[in-house]
């Protein structure tokens, strides 16, 4: 390198950011907003939407991303996936991630291998779609089985799956939705049990029946999603939630993804969700960067 070369590499080294004198990588938030598909399951359900109407939405909404509920597909072919995934990439919207349905309380092995060849399944369909995340559940447990037993085979099944579904780049956030992961402390316990990179919590917001805020909090160091709810549970009733609350806890923790509404309260979904999308990106773009 000559001398002028030097003196130039060094000016633009000068302009640049110095991240080491800011906070630590590993503690600044960035947040992002989407919306999940089961917000508008009437709609799906009924077909007076499609998924590419949830495109367009996302667009209109000025959300980032869709966390879409197969739930309602009317395929998993390439003649609908793909189409889509283009649609989305046109529209600057990113499909990263599914929800599936799944029950990995499985106590024998040939169930527990179906379970592994779902989510296989699943993650080809993600992997089309452009999606680097799948939501999926770990099931109640069985009658007669404890719940010790039980972990034991989530964590097996998604030993199994996580290897298949690295290999195609998708992660597996396993939610908390009652059942084997009613509590915190349990969902933690399998995830680190299956110690993959692949695997992590799908945290949603309005699932935990008990102390929720605490519970939440203990799930945000392995959160790779977040499904945001209106209400959480309080003494047996539902009641709202304190967004303001929850976004600060996920920004001090140094969370860096996605907040996907997942509507389900009385107001109907073409009402409520422009307007909580709106709350929804006032709020990350609050807290993002570690503006807390």
């Amino acid at each position: 390198m000559n001398r002028r070369s030097f003196f130039a590499s060094a000016a633009t080294a000068a302009a640049l950011p110095r991240l080491s004198a800011q906070k630590p990588l590993a503690s600044i938030a960035r947040l992002r907003t989407a919306i999940c598909a089961y917000s508008y399951r009437k709609e799906l359900q009924a077909k007076s939407m499609t998924y590419e109407d949830l495109v367009r939405l996302a667009v209109e909404l000025d959300v980032d991303g869709l966390d879409l509920t197969v739930y309602w597909f009317p395929s998993t072919s390439d003649e609908f996936l793909l189409p889509l995934r283009r649609l989305a990439f046109r529209n600057a919207v990113e499909i990263y991630s599914i929800s599936v349905r799944t029950d990995m309380c499985r106590p024998t092995p040939e169930l527990q291998a179906a379970e592994v060849a779902t989510v296989k399944r699943w993650a080809d369909v993600a992997a089309k779609l452009g999606a680097g995340h799948i939501r999926v559940f770990g099931g109640n447990v069985p009658k007669g089985a404890t719940e010790e037993q039980a972990a034991g085979w989530v964590t097996e099944i998604l030993k199994h799956s996580a290897e298949y579904s690295g290999s195609k780049g998708v992660i597996l956030g396993l939610e908390n939705h009652g059942g084997i992961t009613a509590r915190a402390e349990r969902i933690i316990e399998i995830v680190k049990a299956v110690d993959s990179p692949w695997v992590g919590i799908n945290l949603d917001t309005g699932n935990f029946r008990t102390d929720a805020y605490r519970q939440i909090e203990l799930c945000l160091p392995y959160a790779v999603n977040a499904q945001f709810k209106t209400e959480m549970e309080d003494g047996g009733k539902r009641v709202p939630q304190d967004w303001e609350r929850v976004m600060r806890l996920f920004a001090t923790a140094g969370y860096k993804g996605y907040f996907a509404l997942e509507y389900e309260a009385a107001e109907p979904a073409p009402t409520a969700v422009p307007r909580l999308t709106r709350q929804l990106n006032a709020l990350a773009r609050k807290y993002s960067h570690g503006a807390v």
